[in-house]
């Protein structure tokens, strides 16, 4: 019950009113409960509207408020699926949270069979453990669920078929909308299983065109790829700021700024020399230069309500979806070499056992040098020999970046973060956008020493934050929950390697782990289950450590171009140390909970767009392999058959039981095995063998497996002789339950 208080309530008392409330709360409801005068009525209103700006709360028909994110105690909801057991799933009609994917609501139905996919019901939510349940109370107009799919014709009839590879329907086709087989389209279906036709309503183009891989994941998961020509004009005007006074110039200084080769954006900087000051003698002085995006996106600005839409940049192997605009994303905010840019300087000062002896925050223009890529870097240090050209001698400048490196990468050993060496694919593109190659990314010292320096400066922005007491953005990884462990003590079982569950994990334990194994064949699998291991890392204004880096206090401030994150810790800095224009607003540092929420989601459906679009291009590049036998290794046992991925290049595919043989496979769900009743087969986790690939389908990324001499054999007669394969089968059986993972 709320105690009216003279004034008006909080953000925090009118989210946890409108949560706590038993009837739809409205601005009537909310000013009732607070005991408000008429003239606060009047300063209510202005209120809410900047907390629905802010993206705190959202509105339902009837003018009543939830939390965004939430969903409304009563709302519209749609029927969107209809499951093999008759459960009957719904999604909000209406869902406009920051573009986050609307939650799925389990329908409690009165009568079996009532509802069908497409039609609208006015239900009455409740949050139900991790869920949401809908109790419907009438049903609406009937309308339809969206698909995006690809027309087959079978039969003198159409046929669509998604292009999620988990949906294993395929619907009729009673209006093509002027699209042809093979078609790319967006559809509505409409109807009660099991007639649920569809109708297209957008031609999106040919499926297998070079660049149709991302574009498919973007209509998929909804997100935004066009920026508002508001945002644009402003983007425009605002890149023609003058760099403004008072900056620290650190144009004499040889910055360079070392990515990828093929980085669409360069948000840092590094440099560094010997410290000259006798108290940090053997020490380092180094400059962690970041793109200084603060003082081109300002607080409730245009382009920043688009990109806290986005979260984050998404991208692809053939294209870059960023947050934002490319005026600012690929050119003023971008650190060119030879171009004057804005910057957000870290100085650190680096004793020689690598810890961090201090740290300060400037407002700077800066020059850079040189932008490297990756593989140009080392080279410049393994020949060791001058390398001179227009730049100047790059040689030089890298040397010192590596001596302080060497430093830093002795306080790293010391605190044992995780160390997995599990390398991301990189899909290779000529300029037509065909395949190239798929293959892992090499692995260089360059990398890790960029990598060090960024963790340094992500470190002491937290902490320089923290002395402020002014509010920051963590990056937080926890420590793996008891049941992951117990999962991996298991599967670690199946190797002979012991991992006592009392004991205190620390990310050294794993790594104690992986040593133990050396060079065993089984090492790739036993890291990968590792990483299934750990929990999902977040952004939240808790601080709760970074359990995988081994670091009491972390934030994300070195990619402001590409994360949202790390823009508010910029303004957060700026505002704390008087740095100039582009702070952080009071409301904004009020409101750090929710908006770590939402990029946290907004994180977590890019890289389901980025890994659902490189797994349709592993399975493009496969498709001209389709009939060869190759290495995979089993990822995963289910009762229906096995997944396996390919070794060395990646895409998981489905190995159905059905084509094992024509004996009975016992499914033992315990060890997560698949046993031929009269063969002794044992198919389990991590095995890694040979199959033909039967079937790669780049639309939906899926691959499809079977045995190398075919379907299988037929089931012998009783008491007659077991079947014989010849199945070449290397490392040992392993089990595994399947976990969600992220470092």
């Amino acid at each position: 019950m709320y105690k009216p208080k003279a004034g008006l309530p909080t953000r925090e008392q009118i989210l946890d009113f409108i949560a706590t409330s038993n009837v739809p709360a409205g601005k009537r409801e909310i000013a009732k409960g607070f005991g408000l005068s008429a003239q606060d009525k009047i300063g209510l209103k202005a209120l809410l509207k900047d907390m629905a700006d802010e993206g705190l709360i959202d509105s339902a028909p009837g003018r009543a408020f939830h939390k965004m994110g939430g969903i409304p105690k009563v709302t519209v909801l749609r029927i969107a699926d209809v499951d093999d057991g008759g459960n009957v799933w719904a999604v909000p009609e209406r869902w406009e949270a920051e573009g986050v994917p609307p939650p799925r609501l389990r329908v409690r139905e009165r009568k079996r069979g009532a509802l069908g996919v497409g039609e609208r019901i006015l239900a009455r939510t409740e949050e139900a453990g991790n869920g949401w349940i809908a109790h419907p109370m009438k049903v609406l107009a009937p309308a339809s669920e969206q698909v995006l799919g690809v027309l087959r014709e079978d039969g003198g009839r159409l046929w669509l078929t998604g292009v999620d590879k988990r949906e294993q329907r395929e619907f009729a086709v009673a209006d093509a909308g002027g699209a042809a087989p093979g078609d790319l389209v967006l559809a509505e279906l409409a109807g009660k299983p099991p007639k649920i036709a569809a109708r297209v309503v957008s031609k999106l183009g040919d499926p297998f065109a070079a660049r149709s891989f991302s574009l498919i994941a973007i209509h998929k998961l909804g997100i935004p790829d066009v920026f508002s020509q508001e945002a644009l004009d402003e983007a425009e005007r605002v890149s023609k700021l003058p760099l403004g006074e008072g900056r620290e110039d650190l144009r004499d200084l040889p910055i360079v700024a070392i990515d990828p080769e093929d980085a669409r954006d360069h948000d840092d900087a590094v440099w560094a020399e010997a410290d000259d000051d006798p108290s940090n003698a053997g020490g380092w002085k180094a400059i962690v230069a970041i793109a200084d995006v603060s003082f081109y996106v300002r607080p409730k600005s245009e382009v920043d309500r688009e990109a806290r839409r986005r979260g984050n940049s998404v991208y692809f192997p053939d294209r870059v979806v960023p947050m934002l605009p490319e005026i600012l994303s690929a050119e003023v905010c971008s650190l060119k070499e030879g171009a004057d840019r804005a910057a957000l300087a870290c100085h650190l000062r680096i004793g020689k056992d690598g810890s961090l002896k201090s740290w300060r925050f400037t407002r700077a223009v800066v020059r850079i040098a040189a932008n490297l890529a990756y593989e140009e870097a080392q080279a410049i240090i393994d020949a060791a020999s001058p390398v001179v050209d227009e730049r100047g001698d790059m040689l030089s400048v890298l040397q010192p970046l590596w001596a302080g490196w060497h430093a830093l990468a002795k306080a790293r050993d010391a605190r044992a973060p995780l160390d997995l060496d599990l390398p991301e694919r990189r899909v290779v593109l000529d300029e037509q956008g065909r395949i190239m190659s798929v293959s892992p990314r090499e692995r260089l010292d360059a990398h890790r020493l960029i990598e060090d320096y960024m963790i340094a400066a992500n470190v002491a922005a937290a902490k320089a934050l923290e002395a402020k007491k002014a509010p920051v953005m963590y990056r937080i990884h926890e420590p793996p929950s008891r049941e992951k462990l117990a999962a991996l003590k298991e599967y670690l079982e199946t190797f002979d390697v012991p991992f006592a569950l009392g004991q205190v994990v620390r990310p050294a334990t794993f790594n104690h782990i992986i040593e133990r194994i050396g060079d065993a064949d089984f090492r790739p699998q036993v890291m990968e289950q590792i990483l299934r291991t750990q929990t999902q890392a977040y952004y939240a204004p808790g601080n709760h450590g970074h359990f995988g880096l081994s670091l009491g206090s972390y934030a994300h401030f070195t990619s402001p171009i590409r994360r949202y994150a790390d823009l508010l810790v910029h303004r957060s800095l700026v505002s704390a140390y008087g740095l100039g224009e582009g702070g952080l607003p009071a409301d904004d540092a009020a409101n750090v909970e929710s908006v770590g929420e939402i990029i946290s989601r907004l994180e977590r459906r890019a890289m389901e767009a980025e890994r659902d679009t490189t797994d349709r291009y592993v399975a493009a590049f496969l498709s001209e392999r389709v009939g060869q036998v190759i290495d995979v290794r089993i990822t995963g046992v289910t009762n229906f058959g096995f997944f396996a991925t390919v070794e060395g290049i990646g895409g998981d595919g489905l190995m159905p039981v059905r084509d094992l043989g024509g004996e009975y496979f016992r499914f033992d769900e315990g060890a997560r095995t698949l046993t031929g009743e009269h063969s002794g087969d044992v198919f389990a986790q991590g095995q890694t063998l040979e199959l033909r690939l039967a079937e790669a389908n780049p639309v939906s990324g899926a691959l499809r497996f079977e045995m190398p001499e075919g379907k299988g054999a037929a089931q012998p007669p009783r008491g007659g002789r077991k079947p014989v394969r010849e199945i070449k089968r290397r490392g040992r059986p392993a089990n595994i339950r399947h976990q969600g993972k992220r470092r």
